[in-house]
């Protein structure tokens, strides 16, 4: 969190405090313990309004500052090295050597290959390197009228070395969860939690979730359209892939697995997954009716989830889904980085963008019933979304027509409208 937010969690810490609240209730609000609400108030009583800001931690004086003829001597030997053409070796080893065989200073005023680096930087003589720039990565618009929910799995070691696996939905706008314990995370528990979830919690328009074969498929062949893809689009929810090996873009669900971890795992001693099947819903419900993941607007997720109106999926509609599904009309976005070469890589494939775009984000969709596979990229948020690349995506079996009842008339047709902006979803 930067400083902004902290001074307004400070400020609200205080306010709390003048309307009687107690420092563990406050602490509870802002989500910080009570040492740093104790911590805090009494600056503000200190010092006022200017309390909340933080304080330089510099230190008032140097302990130790070498003599101006020292840091001359370091810049002049820094310089005389930079104009050798053989061995022209110019790190702080290299200058402290030069300096002992030299004889340039006495034995007491040699300076440390740290100050030595300090002292080039105050002279101006080395900068430290540029910070990489930031890219811009599009947030996912989560509104009453597009839903967006979030799915992953985390794992624990029950005692003897056996696993559990604990898969996790979220929806994105009331933190509403849904819970699948299992012994496994093959496909088929992928899928059953899915579908499970979406009877309860309702069918988003996209589910976001990362690049693991549980979800993308194990096959190497290029244009590969997994079981649990193929489920999606039967439904029609979107399905958005995170980009490789960036799992904190999963950030809200990724939160959701620490919390189970910190609130459920770490505070019992489970010897079987039956045993841990059957303690989950003590955890359910304490996180849905007793915990208020909304430090803004204290409300539990069940009040929040009350609120909204979401399409369940029926057991009949459940009960009606094929064994072996085909592709259905619908869309599959992928989130990726473009590498050096300016290619990315979608289902074992690599297509080519730009090398202007380099370590730029971009957005794949493929549109199945159409047959294409579209890119396109956002610069900032201020810029208008452009399309960069279209090509063709055939398929090696038909493309059938989404069911009536999953058809949804109130979504969005342009591409990149779900990825606008959004406050931080944790």
């Amino acid at each position: 969190m930067n400083e902004k937010d902290e001074r307004a969690l400070r400020r609200k810490a205080s306010r709390l405090h003048l309307q009687g609240l107690s420092l563990r209730e406050i602490g509870r609000r802002v989500r910080r313990s009570v040492g740093w609400v104790s911590k805090w108030l009494r600056r503000v009583e200190q010092l006022g309004s200017a309390g909340v800001h933080s304080q330089s931690r510099r230190p008032r004086r140097s302990a130790h500052r070498y003599p101006a003829h020292v840091r001359r001597v370091v810049a002049r030997v820094r310089r005389r090295l930079e104009k050798r053409t053989v061995g022209r070796l110019i790190g702080a080893s290299a200058i402290a050597r030069e300096i002992r065989v030299e004889g340039l200073l006495p034995k007491r005023q040699r300076p440390s290959q740290s100050t030595i680096k300090r002292i080039l930087h105050e002279a101006d003589v080395i900068r430290p390197p540029r910070a990489a720039r930031e890219m811009y990565y599009p947030p996912l618009l989560n509104t009453a009228r597009y839903v967006v929910q979030l799915m992953d799995w985390t794992s624990r070691y029950l005692e003897g070395g056996a696993k559990v696996y604990a898969f996790h939905s979220i929806d994105v706008e009331t933190r509403m969860i849904f819970q699948t314990i299992s012994d496994t995370k093959r496909g088929v528990v992928a899928r059953a939690h899915a579908l499970n979830t979406w009877k309860t919690l309702g069918l988003p328009d996209v589910c976001q979730i990362d690049n693991d074969a549980d979800w993308r498929g194990t096959l190497k062949q290029p244009r590969y359209v997994s079981a649990f893809m193929r489920l999606a689009l039967y439904v029609g929810v979107e399905l958005l892939f995170i980009p490789e090996a960036e799992a904190e873009r999963n950030g809200l669900v990724e939160w959701l697995n620490g919390l189970w971890g910190k609130a459920f795992w770490s505070s019992q001693h489970f010897r079987s997954v039956r045993q841990v099947q059957r303690s989950s819903p003590a955890f359910l419900h304490w996180y849905t009716h007793h915990y208020e993941p909304f430090p803004q607007h204290p409300q539990t997720p069940a009040q929040a989830h009350r609120r909204v109106a979401r399409r369940r999926l029926t057991a009949r509609e459940i009960r009606s889904i094929p064994g072996r599904l085909p592709i259905t009309a619908g869309r599959i976005h992928f989130m990726r980085r473009v590498d050096e070469q300016g290619d990315i890589h979608v289902l074992h494939e690599t297509w080519h963008v730009t090398k202007r775009l380099a370590g730029q984000y971009v957005l794949a969709s493929i549109i199945t019933q159409e047959r294409r596979l579209l890119i396109h990229y956002r610069r900032s948020r201020r810029h208008a979304v452009r399309r960069l690349k279209t090509y063709r995506y055939v398929f090696t079996e038909p493309v059938v027509p989404l069911r009536p009842e999953f058809k949804r008339p109130y979504r969005r047709r342009k591409l990149f409208t779900m990825l606008c902006t959004l406050p931080d979803l944790t």
